[in-house]
């Protein structure tokens, strides 16, 4: 089968997703009929009519019999990512006199909820506008495949396998479009909750929905140049570290809350780990900056809790410019580089992913210090995991790791050889962990007048992360040596 022949087993449906992301395009409409903005129908109708005709002509590709494998779904969402972050900057392309490297950077960005920004005058930007990078964030955080695959009337093999290449891990229950439907139910009710809540620091109505669009997402884009400083309020940046914590918790335990099972919610490991590692190291941040920075302790606690628990949880809104010690920073860097859980709407290799190693790397000490016929049993969860399941598990979790490490290795390596400038390695490296674990925390590298080889960079960072990593592995492979082994 050649390589363009797999694609076609899944064609329908990720025509199907296109689809549907043409119909929910249409939501910025009605910012634009609010604000009267008539000069936006044009480059705001190009994307759901992009959309529409490109989910017309990939549907009508025949349909092959064949059962998909795991490797065709992994090229379908990585190119589907592609398709979506250069649908979505023709808006910025067709509104404002900005370069299509620009444009793609910022939709990049926004789907993959990252938070990097180019724009250079967002408080004069269209409104309609300002909601397009709130929506691409909203959106993107949960996961542009979820979205169209909870819209789908079915559920088979194909979805499911697309929609956990897209790095969903819930248990399906009891399918994966039901699943699909419950996770954006329960988003939507948080989105108004949280919006809710933050009109309570006295913004209006308008910056509240946008920040809790973007907090909720992780994603980062804020309403105005500023960013969060524009509001110097210290009450709206209290209300929205819960909303940033509740984006990086995996969204299956919220189904327990509805339920009412709270002590389940909080006996999680990995809800365990989130609000006690964000409590230690904004403890560990804000003493850093009150002994060092020459912080008040008022200041010092204020931007230590909202900076740390921002680049743990993924969001990347920041109310310092973070021009601080090496140590903070490496602090902050590190949690980026772990990120939120697995199932949530943060980036990073997961919380999951590290509680894993860490029960790996004790399993194989526990090994090394018994007799050889001893067999020591691995448990994950309470569970006792078959130990030929349990290496190749851990095999594989370790591989994504190493994997995420190395890709910020090259990165950094490309980036002082194209673009050498006088931020130290320390600093590069930060902005590309931001970058790769979809944060947006920067401190000052990545700014609008970047050469266009670096906003490249930071934009297949930015897509790599996203999808963390093994995707775009697979399609790169799959067009050397095709999708199938010999």
């Amino acid at each position: 089968m050649k390589r363009l022949g797999h694609l076609a087993i899944i064609a329908h449906d990720m025509g199907l997703i296109f689809e549907f992301l043409a119909l929910i395009t249409l939501v910025p409409f009605i910012v634009l009929l609010v604000f009267q903005e008539w000069d936006m129908i044009i480059p705001m109708g190009s994307v759901p009519l992009i959309f529409i005709t490109l989910g017309f002509l990939v549907a009508k590709v025949p349909q092959r019999v064949y059962t998909p494998s795991l490797s065709v779904a992994l090229v379908a969402v990585a190119l589907t990512w592609v398709v979506v972050a250069l649908v979505g900057s023709v808006p910025f392309a067709l509104a404002l006199d900005i370069s299509w490297t620009d444009s793609i950077f910022e939709a990049m960005s926004g789907w993959t909820g990252t938070g990097f920004t180019v724009m250079t005058s967002i408080d004069t930007m269209p409104k309609t506008l300002v909601f397009w990078r709130s929506f691409m964030q909203w959106i993107g955080g949960i996961g542009v495949i979820a979205f169209g695959i909870a819209m789908l009337s079915r559920s088979g093999l194909a979805q499911s396998r697309l929609y956990r290449s897209e790095g969903r891990s819930e248990a399906l229950m009891p399918n994966v479009v039901s699943t699909g439907r419950r996770m954006w139910v329960i988003y939507f009710v948080l989105t108004l909750v949280f919006i809710g809540m933050v009109l309570f620091s006295g913004i209006p109505l308008w910056d509240a929905v946008n920040l809790v669009m973007v907090t909720i997402a992780t994603g980062g884009f804020a309403p105005h140049d500023a960013g969060i400083l524009y509001y110097n309020n210290a009450l709206l940046e209290i209300l929205l570290i819960p909303v940033m914590i509740a984006g990086a918790l995996p969204f299956k335990l919220y189904f327990l809350v509805y339920r009412g099972k709270f002590r389940s919610f909080f006996r999680d490991p990995v809800v365990r780990f989130i609000l006690v590692i964000s409590l230690i190291a904004s403890v560990a941040v804000s003493f850093n900056l009150y002994l060092f920075n020459d912080l008040g302790l008022h200041d010092a606690l204020r931007i230590g809790f909202f900076c740390t628990i921002s680049g743990f949880t993924c969001c990347g809104l920041q109310n310092s410019a973070l021009q601080w010690i090496p140590l903070p920073l490496l602090i902050i860097l590190l949690l980026m580089m772990i990120g939120g859980a697995a199932g949530s709407t943060s980036g990073g290799v997961k919380v999951n992913r590290v509680i894993l190693a860490y029960e790996g790397l004790v399993w194989w000490f526990r090994r090394l210090f018994v007799r050889g016929n001893v067999i020591v049993p691995f448990k994950h969860e309470g569970k006792n995991i078959p130990t030929k399941i349990s290496e190749v598990e851990l095999s594989k979790n370790m591989l994504t790791i190493f994997l995420y490490v190395i890709m910020i290795f090259i990165a950094t390596l490309l980036a002082l050889h194209l673009a050498p400038t006088g931020f130290e390695v320390h600093q590069v490296v930060f902005e590309l962990v931001s970058a790769a674990s979809n944060v947006g925390l920067g401190l000052g590298y990545l700014t609008p007048a970047s050469p266009d080889v670096i906003k490249w960079l930071f934009i297949i960072v930015m897509w790599i992360g996203r999808l963390e990593i093994v995707p775009v592995l697979i399609l790169v492979m799959g067009i050397i040596r095709g999708f199938e082994p010999k």
